[in-house]
């Protein structure tokens, strides 16, 4: 089965800043695909970010884990100019506060795209003030390093596409899924890298194009376990695990870049 990357279909710059210019009277409804939509302040950590590439831009998520550091996915930060962070939104188009940061500010891991399983980047930001609408996730600790979460309860959240490269939605929506093992995941993609973790997708309840780099916390105590990835190239709705970068395994590099360890 071919997989996909989940960044949302490049557009000319100005009609996707128009999308994001002003609120809109949307009510929150089933999105992410078969998700829910967010309470305000459900997910303070997450992040929307506008990635311009010359005149075109791409919206993928991220995760506040510092004061000046976001996470994300690698493969939303290729060949990029410069990005806009979106903090303290639960509807797109009404974020608290928005920095700008240059492509000198994006550190991708350095073995991407060898690997699938190497999908992160770190964007390091002006000093951000936390409050119960903008705050961090936690990472996992260093004595986690080898937990695999199998069977785990977890939670994704991001602003990614309805059905199949439709429009994007206003309200954050989220999705309550479970840990799968990479071997059951492996069966649908090939063999993957330890680095990956996948999620089942039961009744069609997965991610789609806009959710890239968003998180996949746990839902006890949310720590951040994945960076969204990758789903099945044929559709949002399939039956296809859902991929993510693990970031148990990236703890090192994590500290190496930014100096931040639990």
């Amino acid at each position: 089965m071919q997989l996909a990357w989940l960044t949302f279909p490049a557009l000319a710059l100005a009609v996707l800043l128009q999308v994001q210019a002003g609120p809109l009277n949307a009510t929150p409804d089933s999105i992410i695909t078969n998700g829910y939509p967010a309470a305000v302040g459900q997910a303070p950590y997450i992040v929307g970010l506008l990635l311009r590439e010359g005149n075109m831009g791409r919206w993928c998520g991220g995760s506040i884990i510092d004061h000046n550091w976001v996470l994300t996915a690698a493969h939303c930060t290729d060949h990029i100019d410069s990005v806009s962070i979106y903090y303290g939104a639960t509807k797109r188009t009404q974020a608290l506060f928005h920095l700008e940061v240059g492509v000198e500010d994006v550190v991708q891991h350095p073995d991407w795209p060898d690997s699938i399983g190497n999908d992160i980047a770190l964007i390091r930001t002006p000093h951000v003030d936390f409050w119960s609408l903008v705050n961090k996730v936690e990472l996992p600790s260093f004595k986690q390093l080898k937990e695999s979460f199998e069977n785990s309860r977890v939670i994704t959240c991001g602003w990614g596409s309805t059905y199949d490269a439709s429009a994007l939605p206003d309200w954050l929506q989220c999705i309550d899924l479970n840990v799968i093992s990479n071997a059951e995941c492996s069966r649908s993609y090939g063999k993957l890298p330890n680095s990956v973790v996948c999620v089942g997708t039961p009744e069609g309840r997965s991610i789609c194009d806009g959710d890239s780099g968003g998180p996949l916390v746990t839902s006890e105590e949310p720590k951040l376990i994945g960076i969204t990835s990758f789903s099945d190239a044929s559709s949002c709705v399939s039956s296809a695990p859902a991929g993510f970068t693990r970031v148990t395994h990236h703890l090192q590099w994590i500290r190496q870049i930014s100096g931040i360890s639990y």
